[in-house]
């Protein structure tokens, strides 16, 4: 079982985060924000304060996620990956992150989460 971590969730379909947070809350976690574009995400990840991060690949506007993933591994906070059908293969430099697809299932965040062990 995946240690309880501290997670930010960023999200721009608030229905999803929504349920992303209660899944993540069923298996124990703390979700510390959710915020929906980069600008947003970028603040949260400059101050810190959580373990690791859900990253969606598709924003709103067409925002692309890539800074918010350049600055989570700057900074050494592992994350992963939330898609609902991305087509691109991500920037090499995350090409390894770990992938959740939509429709989430509590199962599949959970070992999302075990993966970025």
């Amino acid at each position: 079982m995946t240690h309880l971590r501290s997670i930010l969730v960023i999200e721009d379909e608030m229905l999803i985060a929504m349920m992303l947070e209660d899944f993540l809350d069923s298996l124990g976690h703390k979700v510390v924000g959710v915020v929906e574009s980069v600008g947003e995400a970028l603040q949260h990840v400059e101050k810190g304060g959580f373990d690791c991060a859900v990253l969606d690949l598709h924003l709103r506007g067409g925002e692309a996620c890539w800074p918010v993933a350049d600055a989570l591994a700057d900074r050494a906070i592992p994350f992963l990956f939330a898609t609902g059908g991305h087509t691109e293969d991500p920037p090499a430099r995350h090409a390894g992150a770990p992938t959740l697809s939509k429709p989430f299932t509590l199962a599949g965040v959970e070992k999302a989460l075990e993966e970025l062990e």
